[in-house]
């Protein structure tokens, strides 16, 4: 599993570059300000859990024998529901969008915890 932790942090990271010189170039001029702070949020919590994804394939890989999956879907899921709504909040100004994005920051929230309590039990 750390493999596949550490193969969608790469994808992931690499989907945050591309998706915020993509907002910084050619949305410039479509998103107004609110749509901007909107979508450079979204880039900016998707790269910070995807380096979370990162760390959770690490210590995947020094830890085999604990279980880090918990963590690892929570983080995947909560950029899904908490950055994929803000991106297209940003992109349709659809507000029924934003129902999700907390979610998503439970989800970030969830992974977490539940990444302290893998490493709490390990000691």
């Amino acid at each position: 599993m750390n493999r596949f932790w550490l193969v969608m942090a790469a994808v992931l990271g690499l989907l945050s570059v591309a998706l915020g010189a993509f907002g910084a170039h050619a949305l410039k001029s479509v998103l107004d300000s609110y749509g901007r702070d909107i979508y450079e949020k979204a880039v900016h919590y998707q790269m910070f859990h995807t380096v979370a994804l990162l760390a959770v394939g690490l210590l995947q890989n020094a830890h085999p024998q604990l279980s880090f999956s918990g963590p690892g879907w929570s983080f995947f899921f909560g950029i899904v529901l908490f950055s994929g709504s803000l991106y297209l909040l940003a992109l349709t100004g659809a507000k029924w969008l934003g129902a999700f994005t907390p979610l998503g920051g439970l989800a970030f929230l969830i992974g977490w915890a539940w990444l302290a309590l893998v490493l709490l039990r390990s000691t």
